[in-house]
């Protein structure tokens, strides 16, 4: 029998992250992420809800987590759910459910820029946050002169589709 945890955020964050090292010297960053969802209720009233994500880096992705990181950048999360218990001060059990991230992705500038900062489309290293080493303002290449994408007002022609 098998089983999945997986979870996918695609959202802003709502404070900036909090880096800290365990005892063993490991690092870990804590973030939240509020996602929104919006539908039409059956009256035909517009409704939207908010969803506030708890999120938890480890390694080196918490110590990238705790640099680029801020209040209010667009991000997207891969991971899995974790939910941990502990006893309160006044004896009450305790628990919160977490997003244990494996993958992080910046989806804008910082400051709230349009664009993504990782680059043509692609995301980075799995582990990675996007934008890292990127310039500030990323230039894709030319097309080369021979390169038949580089004339988009030409007619594709079934022949010359190499496929």
């Amino acid at each position: 029998m098998y089983s999945l945890n997986r979870a996918t955020l695609l959202g802003n964050t709502t404070r900036d992250p909090e880096l800290k090292q365990i005892p063993s010297g490991q690092s870990v960053c804590s973030f939240a992420v509020a996602t929104n969802r919006a539908w039409t209720d059956p009256q035909g009233v517009k409704q939207e809800q908010t969803e506030f994500h708890n999120v938890v880096a480890w390694g080196k992705l918490a110590e990238i987590c705790g640099q680029y990181l801020t209040k209010g950048r667009k991000v997207y999360i891969e991971g899995r759910l974790q939910t941990r218990d502990w006893e309160g001060q006044d004896g009450v059990r305790r628990y919160r459910t977490e997003i244990v991230a494996d993958n992080v992705i910046l989806l804008d500038r910082p400051g709230g820029g349009g664009a993504p900062v990782s680059g043509a489309g692609s995301p980075p290293a799995r582990g990675g946050v996007g934008g890292e080493g990127a310039p500030a303002a990323f230039k894709p290449p030319a097309p080369p002169k021979d390169d038949p994408s580089a004339k988009p007002s030409e007619e594709i022609r079934m022949e010359d589709i190499p496929f």
